[in-house]
């Protein structure tokens, strides 16, 4: 399945960038807002489907904009899956037009268990940061790529099945990494709030995010950095976490300021990696950073 899905995540990321599906397809086109889901939509559709990946490898979502093309095409899908939650900040337009011309949209933030930002900044988009929330996306995923699907249904639905029991198994992974950290020691701190839902998941404290609320078009105030610092020095943290999708240098400030030796470790949170590179899927991301999360916390 794997050999199959790189195939179409290839083929849907050159489509994306030029806004439309496999020239010549009469397979039904699933247009997908990030490149996480993108992913996982093509573990699941095989070949049954044209999945068109509109995010680029290490793109912001909150920032990423489309093409006209694009825009276009995702009008003329035949299903367009998107995260919600607020997350793609400049997609929500296209996806609401998409809608009005009564493409079928599903969103992944309508079928978890939705948690709310600890600062009360509405709620948290970044779910896929625990496998199990995960899941319940592919519980969603499975019938309405299955009915698109036609007579490669039972495929479609055999490989979700499959993919479940993968995520299964890395939601294992996870709480043994996670679990084998001391408590004392199991405290993040980030430049951008992505891990509500791994904390929830793992047992894992939120210390802070430099970036303070759910986007990084935000920027943090002196004394939102002041009071990262204070809990950094509290908490005797040794390793601080950069996204991928966002540069790290109020991080490095951070590390500068709490005036002790913490070392910045780079995390692939928001954006898979580019095709090629660990963390260029979904599985793979998330088994990269609970790596070095385990190993930046560990003692």
């Amino acid at each position: 399945m794997r050999r199959v899905a790189a195939a179409v995540v290839a083929i849907g990321v050159i489509a994306g960038l030029s806004g439309c599906a496999t020239p010549g397809s009469d397979r039904p086109s699933v247009y997908v807002t990030t490149n996480i889901l993108g992913d996982v939509v093509s573990e699941i559709a095989g070949d049954h489907l044209d999945v068109v990946t509109l995010m680029a490898p290490g793109a912001d979502p909150h920032s990423f904009e489309l093409s006209a093309q694009q825009a276009a095409g995702m009008r003329a899908a035949d299903l367009v899956v998107a995260n919600g939650l607020g997350l793609e900040e400049g997609l929500a337009q296209h996806v609401d037009a998409a809608a009005d011309e009564g493409v079928e949209i599903l969103l992944a933030g309508d079928h978890v268990d939705v948690l709310e930002y600890a600062d009360g900044a509405g709620p948290d988009p970044h779910f896929w940061t625990d496998p199990t929330q995960m899941t319940l996306v592919v519980e969603a995923l499975a019938p309405a790529l299955a009915e698109l699907a036609g007579d490669g249904a039972d495929d479609v639905r055999a490989a979700a099945g499959a993919y479940r029991a993968e995520l299964s198994d890395l939601d294992d992974e996870m709480a043994t990494a996670l679990g084998a950290v001391p408590d004392e020691h199991r405290a993040l701190v980030t430049n951008h709030h992505v891990f509500g839902y791994l904390a929830d998941r793992y047992d894992v404290a939120l210390l802070g995010a430099a970036i303070p609320g759910g986007t990084t078009l935000a920027a943090p105030s002196p004394a939102d950095l002041q009071e990262l610092v204070d809990a950094i020095d509290r908490a005797g943290v040794r390793t601080i976490f950069a996204e991928s999708s966002s540069p790290d240098r109020l991080v490095q400030v951070l590390a500068d300021e709490a005036d002790r030796e913490v070392a910045v470790v780079e995390l692939i949170t928001e954006s898979l990696a580019a095709p090629g590179e660990p963390g260029d899927t979904y599985l793979g991301m998330m088994r990269v950073n609970t790596t070095r999360i385990a190993d930046g916390l560990s003692p």
